[in-house]
């Protein structure tokens, strides 16, 4: 209070006096560190002493931060787990008919007749038309059956594509089946229509299914709102980081098909 009634005279005072008395402030204060010291020191120390807190709560904030789990709501999925896609589709993953055809000998099961025949052949077949990780389209040339390793291996995608998408920060998709266990009969009447058909189909094994790759399911809640919307190229690059892993691990030989807008792939 003294200082403020002091600085409200200097105010009105002239400019000499101003002077003057500007001096006498700057000598009383100087008088006053000489004498107490430990006032100014007090001050630093308590500034100095906040600058050491304010840096380390910004260690331990950051510290936190990196510490945090894909689930937490601070975590910034994209930051983290940016989309690369592949190099070339065809170049990484080039594995033709003739490649995959081996492996579908191997693993799979005797070609079957016609749909009477497969039916009688259930105990060597896993059905996969329902499953929470990838949706089975309507099929004309197919029947939604699989060998049990192809089975797991569809399932294994599946879900590694809903982690693939969580841990990006992307609403989560189901990746569409287009094509599964092909009977004689259907090859023939496929041979028919699209003259590029092979006979000799891997999918007469049961080893082999067909991803679509520009086509998804987006899963939400009916009654809540509506999740926002995901381009298919999008999802197209991250399936195909999930693919490539896959197959990197030799677990299956897969086929980018451009004509028919889907990855081919064989268990292996």
């Amino acid at each position: 209070m003294f200082f403020i009634n002091f600085a409200r005279k200097l105010a009105t005072m002239k400019k000499n006096t101003y002077i003057k008395g500007f001096f006498t402030v700057v000598a009383v204060l100087a008088l006053i560190r000489i004498i107490w010291p430990g006032v100014a020191g007090e001050s630093l120390l308590r500034s100095e002493e906040c600058g050491v807190r304010s840096e380390n709560c910004e260690s331990q904030d950051s510290a936190q931060f990196s510490n945090l789990t894909p689930h937490s709501s601070l975590h910034t999925p994209h930051s983290k787990h940016p989309i690369y896609s592949v190099p070339t589709f065809k170049n990484t993953f080039p594995d033709n008919n003739d490649v995959q055809m081996v492996a579908a000998r191997k693993n799979g099961v005797p070609p079957v007749k016609n749909r009477e025949e497969a039916e009688k052949r259930m105990k060597e077949l896993v059905y996969v038309g329902a499953n929470p990780y990838f949706h089975v389209d309507r099929l004309n040339n197919s029947i939604p059956y699989l060998v049990p390793k192809a089975s797991v291996l569809l399932q294994d995608i599946g879900r590694a594509f809903f982690d693939s998408l969580h841990i990006k920060g992307i609403p989560l998709h189901k990746i569409i089946v287009t094509s599964v266990l092909r009977t004689k009969d259907d090859v023939t009447k496929l041979r028919n229509r699209n003259g590029n058909a092979t006979e000799n189909s891997c999918h007469l094994y049961g080893t082999t299914f067909d991803l679509c790759y520009n086509r998804y399911i987006t899963i939400e809640d009916p009654e809540g709102p509506k999740r926002r919307v995901v381009r298919n190229d999008t999802l197209k690059w991250v399936l195909s980081e999930v693919l490539r892993d896959f197959r990197v691990k030799n677990r299956c030989y897969i086929k980018y098909e451009v004509k028919q807008g889907c990855f081919h792939m064989t268990v292996n």
